[in-house]
Formats: structure tokens, sequence, C-alpha cells
């Protein structure tokens, strides 16, 4: 079992940055891909970014792309997601999720998430 743990949101204003952490235990991290999404009121849950087991290949979604930086720290068991030039439209709640075999943007195709953590950005 894996364990997510997310932090790091808060209450930003537009053009902000916040940088969210994913702490895992139980088990390594270090072989799963891991993935980034959120979650605004009201809306489905959205892929935002994933970081391949190596952090060799990273993959954004188009409205997040040149803003947020995933990155990951495999002797720390963490995941990070950089967010900058932050919009009121980023406001959601964001979870991480790791994949044992999955490279995919696809949330129900990954085996373990966290519990989410709130960012909202002021206009």
């Amino acid at each position: 079992q894996v364990q997510l743990v997310e932090s790091g949101g808060g209450l930003v204003q537009a053009g902000g940055s916040l940088r969210l952490s994913c702490a895992a235990s139980g088990r390594t991290i270090s072989s799963y891909n891991l993935g980034w999404f959120r979650q605004a009121p009201g809306k489905e849950r959205e892929f935002v970014s994933r970081i391949n087991w190596t952090g060799g290949s990273t993959n954004y979604a188009e409205s997040v792309k040149g803003r947020f930086t995933i990155s990951r720290d495999n002797a720390k068991n963490t995941g990070y997601l950089q967010m900058n030039s932050l919009k009121p439209e980023d406001t959601a709640v964001y979870y991480c999720a790791v994949s044992r075999f999955g490279w995919t943007s696809t949330w129900s195709q990954y085996d373990y998430w966290g519990q989410g953590t709130q960012v909202t950005v002021s206009s």
C-alpha cells in the first residue's frame, strides 16, 4: 500500500506562485509514474501533469503548459508541482496519484491517490 499526502495549497493572488508537495509513505514510489489532477467545484476531475518514474519524461495539460512544472525526488519519496503565474481558473482541489504501470492522463488508471489540497487563486 502507498499513502500519499499533498501539501502546499493555499490562497494566493492571481499571478502568484505555489509549490505543491506529494509525500509518499508505506512503499517507495521510485518505480511509479506520478500524476497531478485537479477538481474545481461542479466540474470533473481533470489531468494537470504527469512525470515518469525516472523523472525523464513529463507531460502537461495545455491549460498549464509553460506555467506549471512537475518534478520528483525519489530519494525523498516525494513529488512536486511548481505553479507559477496562477490564474483564478486554477482554483481547485489538487490531487496527486501514482501508477505502477500506466503512463496515462486518465485518473481511473492510477493505483493510489492522496486526499487533495485546496488551491484558491483570487483575482
